[in-house]
């Protein structure tokens, strides 16, 4: 995978932000993003049980590239789902995805996303119980998923532990970052912390066009308890308990639910849960560029947006977890690039 990755220092955002922050870089694993960390486990576990095909569902792409990936390590049939949506905004990964051997199987129900391309592979998994096993990208469906993603996702946090001394010379930092959709990345970086309660751990979910306008993804801030892919978690619903569509800029953060593990840090009030904007993610992502030469995912800009709501001492340690690199995003940063350079990054 390329493990440990890097906790990097970014000095001239530091400055921007008149704080220390670093970059926890999964960006640079192996597959962009921090979803090999799960595959490479889960396709282990795969093979101790002896099954020959593999699926997964996949939002932005990483996951369907992680998982197409370890397929290929491995010599195993590999089928993804994809909402059709997400195909045509995410095509360098639908590439990669075929490059590698999957097969990528569009989903037209619904609105074409993430939620869809879950639904697909989970009745896929329940008709073909002997052979297959499903490779689940996030922390959510039923158990032992969202514990067993955590446990695989949870290496972020531990290089973490080692890393913030040597680059910061504090023991521990003051603040992790991290976005959230189902919350894989933001577990992980979580995950050895959350029993120190000096360091504040913020997740930050997408909130579209804005959280009153129907068009969001932020679970936390517009749904209740309710039931999705086998857990009971906060789930963006009807007052008759139909899903409600969600909307995100960022494909890999457009899911009407959340991992049950956030919804019960959100509960403890252990995690604090907030969301930004799809042009507040947008400006995140275009600073970060121009002043640290760091492209980062759309997912990830959300958390770096969170770094604009908040008033950080001078000698803070922030770390902000980027979960994935911009590259399959580069289609949709050309559609505003004009506007948001000049409307803010003169």
């Amino acid at each position: 995978m390329g493990r440990p990755s890097p906790l990097y220092f970014a000095s001239r955002l530091s400055d921007f932000y008149n704080t220390r922050i670093y970059l926890k870089r999964e960006d640079l694993n192996h597959t962009g993003a921090h979803k090999i960390n799960n595959t490479v486990g889960q396709i282990l576990i795969a093979k101790r049980l002896d099954k020959s095909r593999i699926i997964a569902e996949t939002g932005a792409g990483q996951h369907g590239v992680a998982t197409a990936t370890v397929c290929a390590l491995m010599g195993m049939k590999c089928i993804v789902y994809m909402g059709q949506t997400d195909i045509k905004r995410q095509s360098p990964n639908v590439l990669r995805m075929k490059m590698l051997g999957a097969e990528v199987v569009p989903v037209t129900s619904g609105n074409k996303t993430l939620k869809d391309a879950t639904n697909e592979a989970i009745r896929d998994w329940i008709s073909n119980p002997i052979d297959t096993h499903y490779i689940i990208g996030s922390v959510v469906g039923p158990h032992p998923y969202p514990d067993l993603v955590a446990r695989l996702q949870s290496v972020i946090s531990e290089e973490m532990k080692f890393q913030v001394k040597e680059v910061s010379g504090k023991d521990d930092p003051d603040y992790i970052i991290a976005c959230v959709g189902g919350g894989s990345n933001a577990i992980g970086s979580f995950y050895h912390y959350l029993d120190n309660e000096q360091v504040k751990l913020i997740a930050v979910e997408a909130g579209g066009k804005g959280i009153e306008s129907g068009e969001t993804a932020a679970t936390m801030a517009t749904g209740r308890p309710g039931v999705i892919h086998g857990s009971k978690t906060m789930l963006m619903q009807t007052d008759d308990g139909q899903i409600t569509e969600p909307y995100s800029i960022s494909a890999g953060l457009d899911y009407p639910g959340i991992g049950p593990v956030h919804s019960y840090l959100h509960k403890i009030k252990r995690v604090v849960f907030d969301n930004v904007n799809d042009d507040e993610a947008l400006e995140a992502a275009f600073r970060l560029t121009r002043l640290e030469g760091i492209v980062p995912a759309l997912e990830s800009a959300h958390a770096l947006a969170w770094l604009g709501k908040h008033q950080f001492r001078k000698n803070d340690v922030v770390i902000v977890t980027i979960s994935g690199r911009g590259d399959k995003d580069m289609d949709t940063y050309n559609k505003y690039m004009g506007e948001i350079v000049s409307r803010r990054l003169r």
